[in-house]
């Protein structure tokens, strides 16, 4: 009788032993859970939220309504194909040339470039009606110009500068490109006039230095 009593108390003893821990522990979980924060602490953290995202947002540049419809479709679409924000993209001259050619076959079928990588007769074309400046059709004498200033550091490079590239012995300098944004370049290769990665190992191996026109006095 004795041993059941002794039985008894142990399980009794750590009966409530077991409740008071369950209810400790759920006083701590109720007391975590989100909800049960305060309004006035839930509604400031809230307010922060959404003052960090108007920041943001306010910090793009948004002048919709002082461009055309066909600026802001250039925009959005090179925004993405240069890998930039929208903001970036503001020669619309520019790239309103750029897409032209890139959209028109009979533009590509017009010049040297369909015959191989030659985008010499493009840079010349591009400069003359984006830029109002005539450059020569014929890449070595655009390299050897008074009016070109030569570089080859890459992280001087900007939206507009010319690349020279050495594609075989005979000539020193055999094409051009132009650098536009984020390390994407419009060239001509065998596959045709298209925007690529400068980064591409295609252009590293022959690339030979960048130009800029140099300022008018």
């Amino acid at each position: 009788m004795k041993f059941y009593l002794e039985q008894y108390w142990v399980a009794l003893v750590s009966l409530l032993s077991l409740s008071g821990l369950v209810s400790c522990t759920e006083r701590k979980y109720i007391n975590e859970l989100p909800y049960m924060h305060h309004y006035e602490q839930y509604t400031k953290e809230l307010s922060g939220i959404k003052d960090r995202i108007d920041s943001t947002f306010a910090m793009t540049d948004h002048e919709d309504e002082k461009l055309s419809d066909q600026d802001l479709d250039i925009q959005e679409r090179y925004s993405i194909i240069m890998g930039v924000m929208p903001k970036k993209i503001t020669n619309y001259k520019l790239y309103s040339f750029i897409d032209r050619w890139m959209s028109d076959p009979g533009n590509k079928q017009t010049s040297a470039q369909n015959k191989g990588a030659d985008c010499a007769p493009f840079v010349s074309l591009l400069f003359n009606e984006v830029y109002q400046e005539t450059i020569s059709p014929v890449p070595e004498n655009v390299f050897c110009s008074k009016n070109i200033e030569l570089f080859t550091g890459r992280k001087f490079l900007q939206e507009g500068d010319i690349l020279f590239f050495r594609y075989d012995k005979l000539h020193p300098i055999s094409d051009e490109a132009i650098y536009l944004q984020n390390n994407r370049i419009i060239a001509c290769t065998a596959g045709g006039l298209n925007i690529y990665d400068f980064n591409d190992q295609y252009f590293q191996l022959r690339y030979v230095a960048a130009g800029r026109l140099k300022p008018k006095s």
